[in-house]
């Protein structure tokens, strides 16, 4: 099993209540960059599937999300969005994620399905992402 992707994040004002606490909302921001990142590693960019580089015009979507938020982050924190493959199906993609401060427990854990869409339906993984994907993923 490969090690999951870092993805490092700075917390800035916008990113906070009045408190200076991060937001929740703001994390949702967080893990998806972090998922970006994590596939543009593999060589899959959101702009060249969704300008249909594959074939058909592609983009990927949320179809499911838990998170349990564990500890707050604050202004000014320097954290790290870790990524990994948990589950690689035809149609979907199951990752694990986290995002923690220094060498502290995770603040955030998160589990999200993600899958691929076109004209508003359901798509299969093309090959060639799948491909990519697989060479991250960790055996069912």
């Amino acid at each position: 099993m490969q090690a999951p992707h870092r993805f490092a994040i700075r917390v800035y004002y916008e990113d906070t209540d009045f408190s200076g606490v991060v937001y929740h909302a703001s994390y949702l921001r967080f893990l998806e960059r972090g998922r970006t990142e994590f596939l543009r590693a593999l060589g899959i960019g959101h702009r060249s599937i969704f300008a249909g580089a594959d074939g058909e015009s592609l983009h990927f979507v949320v179809r499911a999300m838990s998170i349990e938020f564990i500890k707050p982050a604050l202004m000014d924190d320097s954290l790290w969005v870790e990524t990994s493959i948990e589950t690689l199906g035809g149609a979907s993609v199951e990752m694990s994620q986290a995002i923690l401060r220094d060498a502290e427990p995770p603040l955030i854990k998160a589990k999200v399905r993600i899958g691929m869409a076109s004209q508003g339906k359901a798509r299969r993984i093309p090959p060639l992402i799948l491909n990519k994907l697989k060479g991250e993923a960790s055996p069912p």
